[in-house]
């Protein structure tokens, strides 16, 4: 009777043991995802509503990724929330627990997930398609308490919050294509093929996006990005509607909101509002001279409240008038700080003028049909870079600074290309990309931001984004030319 009962004890408790359980809490399986040399686990505690997972895998990165996946199969819109936190601090500073939503457990498969690194870096991933790269936003926050991703229709944007903290927005989103259903849930990666780690997920939540009601809410978010990379990083979120960065010789970055011009570090903080004295309505066409002195803008607070151009201090004060005619829109500055380049309507056309910047006669430079916009000067002086329609869907085109050999730069692919941006070494140009049927340059659009080698005419993919005006109107270029800045939106529900 003894042996009898000790078996029945020992069978319960066996039946009991949350490394046993076949459905881990509130998901419906787990399992490995791609190559791994040490098999994952995953063990639910009901009592203290928590998965820990243990894992091995070299990363979730690049077209592959390999980790353990605890997961449920869903439609539609959702969101996944949890606690997250490793059980120790040694071992690989970037081993990654996540929030995923993936469309198969194929290793190669489209995802996007909210990584929180044991570094403390946090990132919103995503794989656009089967087999293609990763990219990444990085919250300008570390090692948040709680973690969330939300699908919103085709993108996905995290939510953060520190101990004590709400849960709110952190800035960027990503535009992933999945068709339903599709599966969610909670996985590592030990970042290191070799090893094991083991995180721990509290108070897991998957809960379905409720239906928009009203209208979604506007936010902004300032980003740089890495050319040789493209990671992308927050700088500053906000909402209601920011625009256009120029990035500063010591490393600050201005943008214009609320018809004011602001002015926050790089690596992020509080923005505070510069001084430009009677120009309290400046819109996004702003430039800062080579020399890093002054700041050319754009604004309509006086007279008939069409745009106008002034030039002042960049650290703040008053705004001394240069166009007598409007509307007058400044993109470009020349190398030797003599000359302004702008586009102006004048009689109903669109077209490319430059004027001194001390004031005086506005020069002409372009007479096409249709719309010519967003002149710069390439760093070396030789040419004037700008938009055009004239070809029939909008292209990067360039001059001579007066007016002569107009050339196209961007083939005819497709898409309408907006405000050239060249790199400080004059060897590149970044540009706004809108699809073929979108007339101007509007706000709230799928967008890229695409780079140009100049040697070849080589064009590459830099972001996918949810962005169009206020994006990347100015030059954003950082000083060493290693990376940009620009602005996304997201309209949350």
């Amino acid at each position: 009777m003894k042996i009898a009962c000790v078996c029945r004890m020992m069978a319960a408790a066996i039946a009991l043991s949350p490394a046993m359980i076949a459905q881990p809490g509130i998901f419906e399986g787990h399992g490995d995802v791609g190559a791994v040399l040490h098999p994952g686990s995953v063990e639910y505690n009901s009592a203290q509503k928590t998965y820990r997972v243990t894992a091995s895998g070299e990363n979730i990165w690049g077209t592959a990724d390999a980790l353990q996946f605890v997961w449920k199969k869903v439609s539609g819109d959702v969101s996944v929330t949890a606690e997250v936190a490793f059980a120790t601090t040694t071992g690989e500073p970037h081993k990654k627990a996540v929030l995923m939503v993936r469309q198969s457990l194929d290793a190669d498969a489209a995802y996007a997930d909210a990584a929180v690194h044991a570094s403390g870096l946090t990132s919103l991933q995503s794989r656009e398609e089967k087999g293609a790269a990763t990219h990444e936003v990085q919250a300008n926050v570390s090692a948040p308490k709680r973690v969330r991703i939300t699908k919103a229709g085709g993108y996905f944007y995290m939510s953060v919050a520190a101990e004590g903290e709400d849960l709110h927005l952190a800035g960027g989103s990503m535009k992933v294509a999945l068709k339903d259903p599709f599966y969610v849930g909670i996985g590592l990666s030990a970042h290191n093929k070799d090893a094991i780690e083991t995180a721990i997920f509290r108070n897991v939540e998957v809960t379905p996006a409720p239906p928009a009601s009203g209208q979604p809410k506007l936010y902004s978010t300032l980003e740089t990005i890495t050319v040789a990379s493209t990671d992308r990083r927050v700088v500053y979120l906000a909402p209601g509607r920011f625009e256009a960065p120029n990035w500063t010789k010591d490393n600050m970055l201005l943008f214009n909101g609320d018809g004011r011009l602001h002015r926050i570090p790089v690596d992020g903080g509080k923005p505070e509002t510069i001084d430009t004295g009677i120009a309290t309505r400046l819109n996004n066409d702003h430039a800062i001279s080579a020399d890093g002195t002054m700041i050319a803008i754009s604004d309509q607070s006086q007279e008939q409240h069409q745009s106008l151009i002034y030039v002042a201090p960049i650290g703040g004060g008053t705004a001394r008038k240069v166009t007598a005619k409007s509307p007058s829109y400044l993109h470009g500055w020349s190398p030797n700080g003599k000359t302004l380049a702008f586009c102006g309507e004048r009689n109903g056309n669109f077209d490319v003028y430059t004027i001194p910047a001390a004031g005086g006669e506005e020069t002409r430079l372009t007479t096409a049909e249709g719309l010519d916009d967003g002149p710069e000067y390439s760093p070396d002086g030789k040419y004037i870079y700008f938009n055009s329609i004239r070809s029939g869907l909008m292209q990067i085109w360039r001059m001579k600074p007066d007016g002569s050999g107009q050339e196209q730069v961007t083939p005819d692919d497709g898409y309408n290309n907006w405000f050239p941006h060249l790199s400080p070494d004059g060897l590149r140009i970044v540009f706004l990309t809108y699809e073929k049927g979108v007339s101007g340059h509007p706000e709230n659009k799928d967008v890229m931001l695409r780079i140009m080698t100049l040697a070849d005419r080589g064009i590459g993919v830099l972001a996918k984004l949810f962005g169009g005006q206020g994006t990347i109107n100015v030059p954003s270029w950082s000083p060493d030319g290693r990376r940009l800045a620009f602005v996304s939106y997201q309209l949350v529900p």
